[in-house]
């Protein structure tokens, strides 16, 4: 019976390096017995009426995964990729007591999971390499991740250099707005309000935008931890950032500028106090 569980696990794992269960797969080969093999398994809702923007990000960073592990050399039967979608396996999620998605388990070979084997997502979020280096914690499998190119960055940038070119080039008969310092000072200000904001970390780790509760539908921007965070929380701290260095710059402007004396010590006033 194992010989024909392993066999049939390495058939789907040919056609497809995620392989898609229901309710009856998931019982007979990731739950009972006998199993050699460890099984990563996301549990997502990627049908366009659940309206999970997350999962569907998450699917294309576990696809990542999974396909570096298939066409790699150390590719093995002892660890196999399975996703579980509510609207196939909706009696998986209620047997596991899950009330939300995406969720990633590691079902060891021997055993039941424990804690550690359940991916802390909203903490470390969802990149490809976090999930290795998870996978390799909980299997001792190391996986290498191999993204497909992708060839934005370089076009974007050579568009960008060519903008750049062509301006100068029009304008190289008067260059002198290449000494403007406010345009140099906002080009800086846009750069560290973007790294003061947390956009570095949201690059790293991959986080969401925002969280959706499955239960009540309510959407939180905030996160509830102080060890992670939403994409949407480094856009209300990069917003905030502005307001506050464009209120203290009208506030200079209006210091220094020549206007009524008593208009200028009122605003000297305020800016002290």
């Amino acid at each position: 019976m194992l010989v024909e569980k392993v066999d049939q696990m390495m058939e789907w794992s040919s056609r497809r390096s995620v392989i898609r269960m229901n309710g009856d797969k998931f019982r007979r080969f990731v739950k009972a017995p006998p199993r050699n093999y460890s099984v990563i398994v996301m549990f997502t809702a990627l049908q366009p009426q659940r309206q999970c923007s997350v999962c569907r990000q998450a699917n294309e960073e576990y696809q990542v995964l999974a396909n570096s592990w298939r066409y790699s050399s150390a590719f093995c039967n002892k660890l196999f990729f399975t996703v579980v979608d509510y609207d196939e396996g909706a009696d998986v999620f209620q047997q596991l007591n899950m009330n939300s998605a995406p969720t990633f388990m590691h079902f060891p070979a021997k055993g039941k999971p424990k804690r550690a084997d359940t991916f802390d997502l909203q903490r470390i979020g969802f990149a490809s390499e976090q999930l290795a280096k998870w996978i390799a914690d909980r299997t001792d499998v190391q996986i290498r991740v191999f993204r497909p190119p992708n060839y934005s960055g370089t076009i974007a940038l050579a568009l960008l250099v060519s903008l750049v070119g062509g301006l100068l080039y029009l304008r190289r008969n008067n260059l002198e707005f290449i000494y403007n310092k406010t345009g140099w000072a906002m080009a800086a200000l846009c750069v560290v309000f973007a790294m003061t904001s947390g956009q570095m970390w949201n690059h790293i780790r991959g986080p969401p935008y925002a969280h959706k509760n499955p239960q009540n539908g309510q959407v939180s921007y905030i996160h509830g931890s102080s060890q992670a965070q939403f994409v949407a929380e480094s856009h209300i701290i990069l917003l905030l950032n502005a307001a506050i260095t464009m209120g203290m710059v009208l506030l200079n402007e209006a210091a220094t500028s020549k206007g009524d004396v008593g208009k200028r010590r009122s605003d000297e006033i305020f800016k002290n106090t």
